[in-house]
């Protein structure tokens, strides 16, 4: 094997690229491989490491050579990298090696993910070591290199290794570093540096009858697609296609698709039909990705007829499995026909696609469906409506399934007023959405706070004869009660009581009251609680407790008394009947009637809730006393009632205010 100077110098071939060295070089600078170029000529490298002006070579003795590589193996094993380095470099400026399993060891450590100087530090000392003593490299040293490279996002590098690999005859095996390769291809954009690499690793495979050199079926179809959608070479690609046939690497869909798209975009239709039946004699039966990628070829050529022809032509000869694109395809059909400005001729096509469509396909694997569902994941919601009313301006059928991606990016948009507007399209052509779909939407529209498309949407779904009404009622109370709104609530409640499939309860008119009375407004609170009660809903202690501390906050005392006298009858000591009579309603009563001075009804309250076992804090009720009616004149109140005289006496005494 031939010995060379050191590789990472400008005239080596693998740096014979202008377009190259600035690539690699900026890898390597500023760090202690930065090129150095001799006084005496440009041309002529000054050693493998240009830190300062390295001696001229010596021989050194066995012991300083132990001594060196005695210092490498601890620094190693101690993390102490900087040392390791320095003694690997005293070792090979004098023209010695480290052993060849502290060479791999050591570059394996200078190789550790996540270190650029090191990195650095490994590719060049593999590169030297490959060119001076390629015997002390272990191809999983290499590999390794390589691998530390793909995680870096270092592709000149990478590629560089590579080239100095065949170069200097070291060949390491494909399977180890092919497959770094491409992932580093694919990461960096450079898939023509890749298919320079690839050529050369066929040429060596071929000419030196080495079989591990064979890249593998991957790498092949990266090459290829290198040649048709980088390069756009029909030469090129067909170069690669003779190759793998010399390898015998078998082509695979992915192949026949790169080869369609190019031949469709260089409008080689003789190219196509000998593609389609060297298909058939491989026996592909999914012919999917070979159509998609032809599809793409004819829309990046302008050729939107030849789109139609070829989609039409699956339907009419091939399985209709073969028409379940990837969302690439449609996306670009979509985009295709809009440039064009052939909306119109869209919809046709998928009029007609629907025609040759089995009855019994599944909606989202239709044409249609995935023209539409990709038209509204470009954010063209408007565009993909506008291609439905096309389709039924055409005479076309819409199935349901077609309309829910618009549906859903609507709601995703909170565009719930045209949502609201496509349902009655929907319900106008005589299809039915299901309850899900209307529980969304009517989600969506409180979101938005869009009442009225809510209400319009639950009004949808009554006539539509949806069985379960409760989860979507439940949804517009809850956001109507959020947003303070208790008249549209009321309003709601109205229109839906006598409905069995919503199931009103006295909670729902509890609800309203309650937001009524915090709102301050009485009079809707007690014209709901008169609605209610005439609905023959039983108002409860939650109904009767927001009308209290409605009245209270209004000092409206006489309406409370009012409560008091229709609640008193409806109290009883059977927990079972009658309303409940607890602690909380007791409170709210006792507080409401002494500050309105209704004394009377005050100890009518004391005496249920002492029948009733109730604990009451009379401390509460002092000081309510206290702040309202400190200054009552006993003798005043003498004059005006006996009665209330007597009530008054029974207050104070239960609340021991006569001490």
């Amino acid at each position: 094997m031939r010995r060379r100077a050191v590789a990472f110098f400008p005239q080596r071939c693998f740096f014979s690229s202008t377009s190259e060295n600035p690539t690699l070089y900026s890898f390597l600078q500023p760090s202690v491989f930065a090129l150095k170029k001799s006084p005496a000529a440009s041309t002529v490298p000054t050693g493998p490491f240009p830190d300062p002006p390295i001696p001229t070579p010596r021989t050194l003795s066995l012991d300083c050579i132990n001594t060196l590589e005695s210092t490498i193996h601890k620094s190693v094993l101690t993390g102490d990298t900087d040392v390791a380095w320095k003694s690997f470099k005293s070792l090979t400026a004098n023209s010695a090696f480290p052993s060849k399993t502290l060479t791999n060891s050591l570059i394996t450590h200078l190789s550790s993910p996540g270190d650029t100087l090191n990195l650095k530090r490994a590719f060049a000392a593999v590169v030297y070591v490959m060119e001076k003593n390629p015997e002390l490299l272990d191809f999983e040293t290499v590999q390794m290199v390589l691998s530390s490279m793909k995680c870096a996002n270092t592709a000149a590098p990478a590629f560089a290794l590579v080239k100095c690999m065949f170069k200097n005859r070291y060949f390491v095996p494909f399977g180890l570093w092919g497959g770094l390769l491409v992932e580093i291809s694919r990461k960096s954009g450079q898939f023509v540096a890749f298919l320079r690499v690839f050529e050369e690793s066929c040429r060596i495979a071929i000419d030196e009858k080495l079989d591990f050199m064979k890249p593998d079926l991957v790498a092949c179809n990266v090459a290829l697609e290198c040649c048709c959608r980088k390069l756009e070479s029909v030469t090129d690609a067909e170069n690669v296609i003779e190759t793998m046939s010399v390898l015998v690497i078998r082509p695979d869909e992915w192949s026949f698709g790169f080869l369609g798209y190019l031949y469709a975009l260089k409008g080689l239709k003789d190219k196509v039909n000998e593609l389609k039946g060297l298909m058939d004699g491989f026996c592909f039966s999914n012919k999917r990705l070979f159509y998609s990628n032809l599809i793409i070829g004819y829309v990046k050529s302008g050729n939107l007829d030849s789109v139609s022809t070829t989609v039409l032509y699956i339907l009419r000869e091939e399985d209709v499995e073969n028409l379940d694109f990837r969302e690439e395809t449609y996306c670009e059909v979509i985009k295709g026909f809009l440039k064009d400005g052939s909306l119109k001729d869209l919809a046709h096509l998928i009029v007609e696609a629907q025609k040759m469509e089995p009855a019994t396909i599944v909606i989202d694997k239709s044409f249609g469906f995935g023209i539409i569902n990709a038209c509204v994941n470009l954010g063209l919601s408007d565009k993909a409506h506008s291609i439905l009313d096309e389709m039924n301006a055409q005479g076309g059928s819409v199935g349901l399934g077609v309309y829910v991606p618009i549906l859903k990016a609507y709601c995703k948009g909170n565009r719930t007023a045209e949502a609201t507007q496509l349902v009655m399209e929907i319900s106008n052509s005589g299809l039915q959405l299901d309850e899900g779909s209307y529980d969304a939407l009517i989600e969506a529209s409180m979101t938005s706070q869009d009442f009225q498309s809510a209400f319009t949407l639950f009004r949808d779904m009554r006539e539509a004869r949806i069985p379960d009404l409760k989860g979507s009622y439940l949804t517009i109370m809850t956001g109507l009660m959020e947003s303070h709104r208790p008249e549209l609530m009321a309003a709601f409640l109205d229109e839906v009581v006598e409905d069995p499939r919503v199931e009103v309860k006295t909670h729902d008119w509890n609800s309203i009251i309650h937001a009524f009375c915090k709102a301050g407004r009485l009079e809707d609170a007690k014209r709901t609680f008169r609605r209610m009660i005439f609905l023959q809903f039983e108002p409860n202690d939650q109904t009767y407790l927001s009308l209290i501390n409605g009245y209270v906050t209004a000092e409206k005392y006489f309406s409370v008394l009012m409560l008091w006298n229709e609640v008193k009858r409806k109290v009883s000591n059977d927990k079972e009947k009658g309303i409940k009579f607890d602690q909380n309603l007791v409170d709210a009563f006792l507080y409401a009637l002494v500050k309105g001075g209704f004394f009377d009804a005050v100890m009518q309250v004391v005496e249920k809730s002492q029948e009733m076992k109730i604990f009451v804090d009379k401390w509460k009720y002092k000081q309510a006393f206290m702040e309202t009616h400190k200054k009552l004149k006993m003798s005043k109140l003498r004059k005006r009632s006996f009665r209330k005289m007597e009530a008054l006496i029974a207050f104070k005494n239960w609340a021991g205010l006569n001490a």
